[in-house]
């Protein structure tokens, strides 16, 4: 019983001579975590402002943040009681070891690095990796951040896009547009495609690219398929597709086009 009490009074003033210390470096840590993220933050902010790509300021603001932090655990150790160069020593042996133990995560860092040098995509392009389809929001150290049509983020590591084939949508600054209407064989092609190209010069943000905006797609059974394939800015796709099918639509009401249908395959004219 007398050993126990000498070891819980050991234990004790162990706990009160260290104490000191460790509130310090409690202290410190929270502070340090605190300025580190505000330093992060306004680094960035002058970045955007200045002439640095949102590519660049993104990369430079993470990388930032992560080597204040670490710096922040050694101070918050040596105040501890740690021997800082001893831990130095053992994390630059533990990042060696889980480096070659996780190559990926030194891939995505150097694959990070290549897209900010080649700029196969920048902050506000659509792209496609993989089957994976959004709006680039952020390029970090580690991961590409995409925004879905759906507001979904999708987090995409930097080594996963350069292995892999990346389509942007956006590289051109426009992308095509495709409508397709069946009408019938005893419906005039060339009137309906005057009143097809007449409305879309009226519609606003549309382009025309390397082909033409309106041409005959395929012979079907019962009827023709007429492609409609204006060019639009990426971020207006949608909306124009919805404003041409409006558009269109009330037209070929007014014009008594017939079009076809289904219900086995049926033509008819629109309403309003």
């Amino acid at each position: 019983m007398k050993d126990l009490n000498s070891l819980l009074q050991l234990i004790l003033d162990k706990v009160i001579a260290y104490s000191p210390k460790l509130m310090g470096a409690l202290i410190v840590l929270i502070f340090g975590f605190w300025l580190a993220n505000r330093i992060e933050k306004l680094v960035v902010g002058r970045l955007k402002r200045s002439s640095f790509s949102p590519e660049i300021t993104s990369f430079l603001g993470s990388l930032l943040g992560i080597t204040l932090k670490v710096a922040v655990l050694l101070m918050a150790a040596g105040m501890a009681g740690f021997d800082t160069s001893a831990l130095v020593g053992m994390l630059a042996a533990a990042g060696f070891a889980v480096g070659l133990a996780l190559q990926g995560g030194l891939g995505n860092f150097a694959s990070g690095i290549l897209i900010l040098i080649f700029k196969p995509y920048k902050v506000g392009d659509w792209i496609e990796v993989e089957g994976k389809f959004g709006k680039v929001e952020e390029i970090q150290i580690f991961n590409t951040l995409l925004v879905t049509p759906g507001l979904k983020t999708l987090i995409i590591p930097n080594a996963q896009v350069t292995s892999h084939t990346v389509v942007n949508y956006s590289k051109k600054g426009k992308i095509r547009l495709e409508i397709m209407i069946g009408i019938p064989y005893e419906e005039s092609f060339p009137r309906v495609k005057e009143i097809i190209e007449r409305d879309l010069k009226k519609i606003k943000g549309l382009s025309e690219g390397p082909t033409g905006l309106v041409g005959i797609e395929s012979f079907e059974a019962f009827f023709v398929k007429i492609g409609v394939k204006p060019y639009v800015h990426p971020d207006k796709y949608w909306d124009l597709f919805y404003e041409i099918n409006a558009v269109l639509k009330k037209s070929f009401h007014e014009n008594n086009i017939s079009v076809t249908y289904p219900d086995s395959v049926r033509s008819g004219s629109f309403g309003e």
